[in-house]
């Protein structure tokens, strides 16, 4: 088990900032997943700092001149000051932060969101779906989970990426693919010649995973499509529907809910999610272009 003092819990007292009000922290570390995501790590500037973060949310990061966009926690492990924030170049203000360098300065709202629910999970099977960057808030998940093993039953993360170029977290799967108490399963949609290993859409793997449906629990983060065939194909095999949770990565702006960007039926996903029990969005899944 980590020490308490390299895990993402804050015990020293400290000044917890106004949600709406930027925190300034500085890049301390800058890492290039592949072509267009990267890593930052960042300490804050000032007294203030984000504390209290739980896997599954999100903080609002604002590049300075040019704007403001929603970025999932990345990873807890680390110190208790810093964060970790797992960027993609989709955008004029996601490419800012991807260009980023040790030294520049962001602005930091948050913790926003729900958290994956984590105590309901306790003693029960883990079945974690991740598809493309939707890996990126089960990251934390996955971490919280080993740190706490004993706590929970088998443990299967699956995840599937649009090619092997696409694959991030490579240090975190080569930890994962040796961790005799995780049975972490990968696959590519497609292949090049010197991909050696599994093909297909990533609910393919779920025939792979090692859990008695009667007593698990199942995340899922992906694009919208990915996550309704995942849903199904958990509950195929007995999962019950109760315990199947998804993130809904949505077009989020303020994180506040007042913008209405990000509806999602009667939902916001910035304030009643990201984190839903699937019962709760069952209904709109389906939807087309909701």
């Amino acid at each position: 088990m980590a020490p308490e003092s390299d895990y993402a819990k804050v015990t020293q007292q400290t000044v917890q900032p106004d949600v709406w009000l930027p925190v300034l922290y500085t890049v301390q570390e800058r890492k290039a997943e592949n072509r267009g995501i990267v890593t930052l790590k960042l300490a804050p500037s000032e007294a203030e700092m984000i504390e209290s973060i739980e896997p599954g949310q999100f903080n609002m990061l604002y590049a300075f001149g040019i704007g403001e966009i929603p970025i999932s926690i990345s990873s807890l492990w680390n110190s208790q000051q810093q964060l970790i924030h797992t960027i993609q170049d989709v955008g004029t203000v996601s490419k800012a932060f991807c260009n980023l360098v040790v030294g520049d300065q962001v602005g930091v709202r948050g913790a926003f969101g729900t958290s994956w629910p984590l105590e309901e999970a306790k003693n029960k099977d883990i079945v974690i779906l991740a598809g493309g960057v939707g890996i990126v808030p089960l990251r934390p998940l996955i971490e919280r989970i080993l740190h706490d093993r004993n706590d929970y039953g088998k443990l299967n993360v699956l995840y599937g990426a649009r090619s092997s170029e696409n694959i991030i977290f490579h240090q975190d799967i080569i930890s994962w693919q040796a961790d005799p108490t995780l049975n972490f399963q990968i696959t590519v949609d497609h292949a090049y010649s010197n991909w050696r290993g599994n093909v297909g859409v990533v609910t393919r793997l779920i025939g792979n995973a090692n859990f008695d449906p009667r007593n698990t629990a199942a995340f899922i983060c992906g694009p919208e499509i990915m996550m309704n065939y995942a849903v199904h194909a958990c509950l195929d095999v007995d999962i019950p529907e109760d315990r199947v949770y998804l993130s809904m990565e949505r077009n989020m702006k303020c994180a506040t809910g007042f913008c209405g960007h990000c509806q999602f039926g009667p939902y916001f996903v910035c304030k009643d999610g990201a984190v839903f029990a699937y019962p709760q969005v069952k209904s709109y899944l389906n939807i087309a272009e909701l």
